[in-house]
């Protein structure tokens, strides 16, 4: 009699576990990724699938996550999204620019996130100074995923055949960092450099080659601003005069070469990272890995770059702003026709955790967003990104406004005509014009 029983209580029981497995919820999340995969980036989405069983537990549910990646150019990824959420079928999660943010924010195509920040400790642990690029209309609408600095690299060995002693080339990064060394000794030390050849005329100090978020740097540098205190684009002439006036003084004074702008990449990724031929150059943290993987691999790769360039802040170009850096994080934002932004933001704080973000800021060599992530062995002792991590509490950003496009476009006419030899005035009324032509009331010129 006692066997019909037991084999009646464990049907019961298995219909009854059966019964459970079958309420419980199923999720269906999309998130869609741009990366190179190539270049180590592929835990910008690969994450996700590390914290899928973790968030299952968290949350009691199952979740089916589609997980979309790959390295379409960026116009046609942006127009994807949009076109798609249009349609009501945009993915849950969308990695972009956080420029984004302020064209994609107005639409109504993503959702604000500031009243979910608190459930979430992980966000608390975010470089203070990022949160900056995340805003639009006072209130928060992505979370980084990566960051990186745009800081001055220098040739050791250069600056040692200048006479500097060891303690003196060390102490570099601290004493730009404590207003000791400003740009105008940047200069005078690249002008130094040519006249004694230490390096050929124009080798002195390289610059970006083509249009990009770098030469807002300048313009921030001299104290210029992009959005007001009520969030209008703003031209600052007396801030882009400055600016101009020194970026068209490098050809002529012989530190910069005349044909930088359009210069050949793999001329200056060569020049700059054989640490043989320029003094400084500016540009972003992202190129030492290009440098040790396809440059000077042959010479030791990282450990070469690590003993011939080092890299510090923008020194300061103007004593009311000291020096900085610009850092363009790429975020993570939840669509508006998301069914479960909840879940989303859920699986967004599990990547935003230092084991997580390791694994893409090692792998790409982007810096952390945490800053936790210096605590950790993997990251600390590459050396190459903690050095660099310090420049984030320093950084700016390029803004998020949907004239932003307009703005850049005009500040890079007004470079080129500098570079080119017009004077400061002349490249100013140029970038004015084509500002008040594009953007009429949207943008107060001072």
């Amino acid at each position: 009699m006692k066997k019909p029983f037991f084999v009646i209580t464990m049907l019961c029981l298995l219909v009854v576990g059966y019964s459970l497995a079958v309420a419980q919820e199923s999720v269906a999340l999309t998130i869609r990724c741009k990366a190179d995969t190539n270049g180590g980036e592929g835990w910008r989405c690969d994450n996700f699938s590390q914290v899928e069983e973790q968030v299952e537990k968290s949350l009691g549910i199952q979740l089916d996550l589609t997980l979309i990646q790959d390295n379409k150019d960026w116009g046609e990824y942006k127009n994807e999204f949009v076109l798609a959420t249009e349609a009501s079928e945009g993915p849950d999660i969308i990695l972009s620019g956080h420029e984004d943010i302020g064209a994609w924010a107005p639409a109504g195509y993503i959702l604000s996130l500031d009243d979910k920040l608190e459930a979430h400790p992980e966000f608390g642990d975010i470089v203070p100074a990022l949160w900056a690029s995340q805003t639009w209309n006072g209130k928060i609408w992505g979370i980084p995923q990566d960051a990186e600095a745009r800081p001055i690299f220098y040739s050791k060995p250069l600056l040692a055949d200048l006479g500097w002693s060891d303690e003196e080339i060390a102490s570099l990064p601290q004493r730009v960092l404590d207003g000791e060394f400003t740009f105008a000794d940047l200069v005078a030390t690249a002008k130094q450099a040519v006249d004694e050849g230490v390096v050929e005329k124009g080798h002195g100090f390289y610059h970006r080659t083509g249009n990009g978020p770098d030469w807002l740097i300048w313009y921030y540098g001299e104290g210029g601003q992009v959005l007001d205190e009520d969030g209008k684009l703003v031209f600052d002439k007396d801030a882009a005069r400055a600016a101009l006036e020194l970026i068209g003084s490098f050809g002529s004074s012989g530190i910069t070469r005349e044909d930088m702008i359009g210069l050949d990449g793999n001329i200056l990724n060569t020049d700059v990272a054989s640490a043989e031929s320029v003094l400084f150059y500016q540009g972003g943290t992202w190129n030492w890995a290009n440098w040790a993987r396809n440059f000077v691999a042959d010479r030791g790769g990282n450990d070469y770059l690590l003993e011939n360039v080092g890299l510090l802040l923008f020194p300061t170009l103007n004593d009311k702003v000291g020096p900085l850096t610009l850092t363009h994080p790429l975020s993570y934002m939840i669509s508006s026709t998301s069914k479960n932004p909840d879940v989303a933001l859920d699986l967004i704080a599990a990547v935003t955790v230092p084991e997580a973000n390791n694994r893409h800021a090692i792998g790409s060599f982007h810096l952390g967003i945490l800053n936790t992530q210096l605590e950790t062995a993997d990251y600390a002792d590459n050396q190459a990104l903690s050095q660099a991590h310090y420049m984030l509490d320093h950084t700016t950003s390029i803004p998020n406004d949907p004239g932003w496009n307009a703005w850049s476009n005009a500040w890079w006419v007004a470079i080129q005509a500098a570079a080119s030899g017009s004077t400061p005035d002349e490249a100013v009324d140029l970038a004015v014009n084509q500002l008040t032509s594009e953007l009429g009331d949207k943008i107060t010129i001072r």
